[in-house]
C-alpha cells in the first residue's frame, strides 16, 4: 500500500531526500550547541577569561545561524515535497476515477470519492511532511543526546535509560486507544460529505417542501458524531503533555539532585566528577532527548490518523476498470446496426436478480427505434450495454456487425451519443458545453446541430447568444433547454447510433415533434433509439419496443402494438383520456 502510494513522490524525490539530509545536520549542530556552552560556562565565566567567552560566544553564535538555516531548508523542502506528493497523489486517484466504469463507480459513492480526494490527501500530506522531517529528527536526536550525556557524565545518564520506557510505554498507551477512534471518524466524514451533497443536489425540493429544519437537523447530528469521536480522541491525546512534563521533570529534579552532590564533592573539578557547566548541558540534553521522544510519539499518532486515509486513497489507485480495451481492438464501425442475443444483466455478481433477462433484438442501421415501458422496466440499463457503459452478464451485444467488446473503447463510444436522462451541463459558455461533442467544431456546425436540436431560438434571445454563461449543472436555463442544448452537444459528435433517455420529457410535444422530424430529414443515417414516457414521441418510430421487468413484452409499429399489446394499448388510452380531461 505505502509503496503504491509513494509512486506519486515522482518529480519531488529530490526535496524528500534533501529534507531529512538538512534535519541530520540541524540535529548535529544542536547537540554541539550544550557542549560549547558547558565548556563556555567552565572555561570562561568561572575561570574570567574574557578572550575564551568571546572565543566560545563567536562559535555559538555561528551554530545557532548555521542551525537555523539547516532547519529553514528542511523546513522548505519538507513543504515542497509533502504538497507535490499531494498534488500528484490527488491527480492520480482523480485520473484513476476517470478509467473506471460504471460498475466501479458504483461501489464508492460520490460523497466517499470527494473525501478521498480532500480530507484524505490532506492527512496523508500531513503524514508525509512529518515523516520525512520529524520522523527523521527524533531518533537522530534521541541517539545524538544519549551520547553526549554518556559522554559528560556516565553515572547520571542511566536515568534516562529508566525514564525513556516510561514515557515510551504510555505514549503507546495512548496511541492505541485514540487509534480506533481516529479510524472510525473518517467514515463518518463520508456520511457528512454525503448529507451535503444530497442536500445541495435537492436544494430546489428542500426549500419547496420547507424541510430546510430538517435538512440542517440532519447535518448537526452527523456532525455532532464527529465532534464527540473528535473530543473522545483528543482527550485521550491530552495525556501527552502531562506524560512528558512528568518524566521532564522527574529527570531534571533526579539530575539536580545528584548533579549537586557530584559538583559539591568534585569541587567543581570536571578531572574528580562535575562541573557547572556539565550540569547546565545535562539539563539541555535532557529536554532534547525527552522532547524528541514526544515528537516521534506525535508522528506516530499522525501516521496512525492518517493510516485510514491511505488504505482509503490506495483503495481507489488499486481499483482496475471492469471493462477493459481487448487486446486487439477494432478501430472501425461499419455502420450503426445493433445486435441484442440473449442479453441477460445483473448490477454486481452478488445481485438477487437480472434486470435485463434473455432479450433479443435485431435493430437496422438508420432506422429509429422507441423504447416504452414503466419505472423499473429497464429500458435505461438496455441502452447502456450499446457503448459499453456496462458488459452484459451474458450473451452478446453487437454493434456494425461485431461484439461491443471487440471495438476500441474510445471508438466504440465516439461513435454512440447518449443523450442520458439525468442532463447535465458544465459551467462555461454554451460553444465551451457544445464543443464536448466536438472540439474543433466552428459556428455554423454548432447552430446547424442546434437548429437540429431547436435549441437555436432561444439562444438567439440571450443577450450573449452562444457566448452565454451556463452556471455549474446549467442552473440558469429551463429543464427543457438543458436538454436541447445536450441534444444538440450529441449531434455534434456526427455518432452512427443516437440515444435519448426520456431526453425530451421537459419539451412541448409541438418542438418534440420538430426534434424527430429533423432527425428524419437531416441525420437518415444515423440510428435513432428514443426512450420515452409519451406514446408520441416513439409513435412514428420503425420499430417500438415494449419492456416489461426487463424482458421484452412485445415489438412493433405504433399501429401493430395498438392492436397486439395489452401494455401498450393501457398506456396510450390513459394518455388520450389525460389529454381529452385536459
Amino acid at each position: 500500500m505505502v509503496r503504491q502510494l509513494l509512486k506519486s513522490v515522482r518529480e519531488y524525490k529530490k526535496s524528500s531526500f534533501l529534507t531529512p539530509l538538512f534535519v541530520t545536520f540541524e540535529v548535529i549542530l544542536e547537540v554541539i550547541i550544550p557542549m560549547l556552552m558547558a565548556k563556555l560556562i567552565d572555561f570562561g565565566i568561572e575561570a574570567g577569561n574574557m578572550n575564551y567567552i568571546l572565543k566560545m560566544g563567536f562559535a555559538l553564535i555561528v551554530c545557532c545561524i548555521v542551525s537555523l538555516t539547516f532547519g529553514a531548508l528542511s523546513g522548505k523542502h519538507a513543504a515542497i515535497a509533502s504538497a507535490g506528493f499531494a498534488k500528484n497523489l490527488r491527480q492520480d486517484m482523480y485520473e484513476k476515477v476517470q478509467t473506471y466504469a460504471f460498475s466501479n463507480i458504483d461501489k464508492f459513492s460520490s460523497a466517499s470519492i470527494v473525501t478521498r480526494l480532500t480530507t484524505d490527501i490532506t492527512n496523508i500530506q500531513n503524514a508525509y511532511q512529518m515523516a520525512i522531517r520529524v520522523a527523521v529528527r527524533s531518533p537522530i536526536m534521541l541517539v545524538f543526546a544519549l551520547f553526549m550525556a554518556f559522554q559528560i557524565n556516565a553515572e547520571l545518564a542511566p536515568i534516562f535509560v529508566i525514564a525513556i520506557p516510561i514515557l515510551a510505554i504510555g505514549l503507546s498507551i495512548i496511541i492505541y486507544h485514540a487509534k480506533n477512534i481516529f479510524e472510525r471518524v473518517f467514515h463518518t466524514y463520508d456520511e457528512l460529505n454525503n448529507v451535503v451533497q444530497e442536500n445541495l443536489h435537492g436544494i430546489r425540493v428542500v426549500k419547496s417542501f420547507v424541510r430546510e429544519d430538517f435538512e440542517t437537523e440532519k447535518f448537526s447530528n452527523v456532525s455532532k458524531i464527529i465532534y464527540k469521536d473528535f473530543s473522545k480522541a483528543e482527550k485521550i491525546l491530552a495525556f501527552n503533555a502531562p506524560l512528558m512534563q512528568f518524566c521532564a521533570y522527574g529527570c531534571m529534579l533526579l539530575i539536580s539532585w545528584l548533579g549537586a552532590k557530584l559538583i559539591v564533592a568534585s569541587g567543581n573539578n570536571p578531572a574528580l566528577g562535575m562541573t557547572t557547566g556539565d550540569l547546565t548541558s545535562m539539563f539541555s540534553y535532557t529536554m532534547q532527548i525527552l522532547m524528541s521522544l514526544m515528537m516521534f510519539s506525535m508522528v506516530f499518532v499522525m501516521i496512525t490518523i492518517s493510516y485510514a486515509s491511505m488504505e482509503r486513497a490506495a483503495e481507489i489507485l488499486s481499483e482496475e476498470s471492469d471493462i477493459h480495451n481487448p487486446e486487439n481492438p477494432v478501430y472501425e464501425i461499419k455502420d450503426g446496426s445493433i445486435s441484442f442475443s440473449h442479453v441477460n444483466f445483473q448490477y454486481g455478481a452478488h445481485a438477487d436478480k437480472l434486470c435485463l433477462h434473455d432479450v433479443s433484438l435485431e435493430i437496422p442501421a438508420g432506422s429509429t427505434v422507441g423504447i416504452i415501458g414503466g419505472t423499473g422496466s429497464s429500458k435505461s440499463t438496455l441502452v447502456q450495454m450499446i457503448p459499453r457503459l456496462y458488459d452484459v452478464t451474458a450473451g452478446s451485444v453487437k454493434v456494425g456487425g461485431r461484439d461491443v467488446r471487440e471495438y476500441d473503447i474510445e471508438t466504440l463510444r465516439g461513435a454512440v451519443a447518449m443523450v442520458l436522462q439525468k442532463n447535465e451541463l458544465f459551467s462555461g459558455t454554451i460553444k465551451d458545453n457544445l464543443r464536448w461533442g466536438d472540439e474543433n467544431a466552428t459556428d455554423e456546425q454548432m447552430r446547424y446541430v442546434c437548429q437540429l436540436a431547436q435549441a437555436d431560438d432561444f439562444i438567439q434571445n440571450f443577450p450573449d447568444g452562444y457566448d452565454t454563461y451556463i452556471e455549474q449543472g446549467g442552473t440558469n436555463v429551463s429543464g427543457g433547454q438543458k436538454q436541447r442544448l445536450c441534444i444538440a452537444r450529441a449531434l455534434l459528435k456526427h455518432p452512427k447510433i443516437l440515444i435519448l433517455d426520456d431526453s425530451t420529457s421537459a419539451v412541448d410535444t409541438k418542438t418534440d415533434a420538430l426534434i424527430r422530424q429533423a432527425f428524419r430529414e437531416e441525420i437518415p443515417d444515423t440510428t435513432k433509439i428514443i426512450i420515452a414516457q409519451r406514446i408520441s414521441s416513439v409513435e412514428d418510430a420503425d420499430m417500438i419496443l415494449v419492456l416489461d421487468d426487463g424482458e421484452i413484452n412485445g415489438i412493433g409499429t405504433h399501429a401493430q402494438l395498438l392492436e397486439n399489446n395489452s401494455i401498450y394499448r393501457e398506456v396510450y388510452e390513459s394518455q388520450q383520456k389525460g389529454g381529452l380531461e385536459e
